[in-house]
């Protein structure tokens, strides 16, 4: 496979965007028809279907025998709520090929421990978000207490306390981030933020 269409290809599939790569049987030749040009394509029906089905075969077009090779994204499952059902339906549906999400925010439910597969693959998603911009690590940990507060995260804003305090935050610096959601986020989520935040640095005193 030529480089030029290797990289269309790779960057194709990490957008998530199905293609497909027409192959000539006799010369070997290649192309890539990706999911905006099929409409367009002289094979648009073939190309249709190996997407739709996500198999690949051979066709013929023009006299020539081709060969299309589907590359589609991986159906995506998402299961609300982290109960012992999903911790069952979980490690089945990945081994046959879904991209599974969970979705609870019951942070006592929703845990690396209950879930290993999706934690892995959250902490490399994770890893890479945390090196992809300017802001230091102190900074990070600020910014990402203020979404825990907004989103009323116990288990989040807990860690995230911790994890800004050693990352160099001080508690001044920490009171200011969940004081300000005051204004955005209404006073009852303020002081239970507090509360939970209090009692972390309490343990870390």
């Amino acid at each position: 496979m030529r480089l030029d269409i290797l990289a269309e290809l790779n960057a194709e599939r990490a957008a998530r965007r199905p293609v497909v790569l027409v192959t000539d049987l006799a010369t070997g030749e290649e192309r890539l028809v990706k999911a905006d040009q099929v409409a367009s394509d002289p094979l648009a029906d073939a190309v249709a279907a190996a997407i739709r089905r996500g198999t690949s075969g051979s066709v013929e077009g023009a006299a020539r025998q081709l060969f299309l090779t589907a590359y589609v994204p991986p159906p995506k499952l998402v299961i609300t709520g982290a109960v012992h059902i999903s911790q069952a339906l979980a490690p089945m549906a990945a081994m046959l090929g879904y991209d599974v999400t969970i979705v609870d925010p019951r942070t006592a439910f929703a845990t690396p421990e209950r879930f290993p597969d999706i934690a892995a693959g959250q902490g490399a998603l994770a890893g890479a978000v945390d090196a992809a911009g300017p802001l230091d690590a102190k900074t990070k940990r600020l910014v990402k207490l203020g979404i825990a507060v907004g989103a009323q995260a116990d288990g989040a804003v807990r860690s995230n306390v911790r994890k800004a305090l050693a990352a160099g935050a001080s508690v001044a610096e920490i009171e200011q981030v969940i004081l300000l959601a005051m204004t955005t986020r209404g006073f009852p989520a303020t002081v239970a933020a507090w509360q939970w935040m209090t009692e972390v640095v309490g343990e870390q005193a």
